[in-house]
């Protein structure tokens, strides 16, 4: 696998053991800790996927998403919410600005780990 992660977490004990469970699976991983990081990073070199939590300093989560999807160059980038908020109004906002996949912590591993690959997966065979 080399599949380019890019995770942007705040949190840095989370953020190091995501990091660690990706690259133990194969996966190349960046790791930013707030929103416009995470922007300034997919636009200078694009990932496979962005893991993105909601509750970022600055600009948070759901601005991020919005602007990856209206006003990017990556529309199409595969994008997994990773946060602990677990509302249907959270969950629905997310899905509707255009993640992927949303994902409430706390979360399994390998859970984590299979719809990553899933969102890689279906990637590929769209694009």
């Amino acid at each position: 696998m080399d599949s380019r992660i890019l995770v942007a977490e705040d949190d840095d004990l989370l953020a190091e053991l995501i990091e660690f469970k990706l690259q133990e699976a194969g996966f190349s991983v960046e790791r930013v800790s707030d929103g416009e990081s995470a922007l300034d990073s997919v636009q200078k070199r694009t990932p496979d996927a962005l893991l993105l939590d909601i509750m970022l300093p600055g600009m948070d989560g759901f601005e991020v998403l919005r602007t990856l999807k209206t006003k990017s160059a990556h529309p199409d980038l595969p994008v997994m919410v990773l946060t602990g908020r677990g509302l249907e109004q959270d969950v629905v906002s997310g899905l509707d600005l255009g993640a992927s996949d949303y994902l409430v912590k706390p979360f399994m591993v390998k859970e984590l780990l299979t719809r990553i690959q899933r969102l890689l997966d279906k990637d590929k065979t769209a694009g």
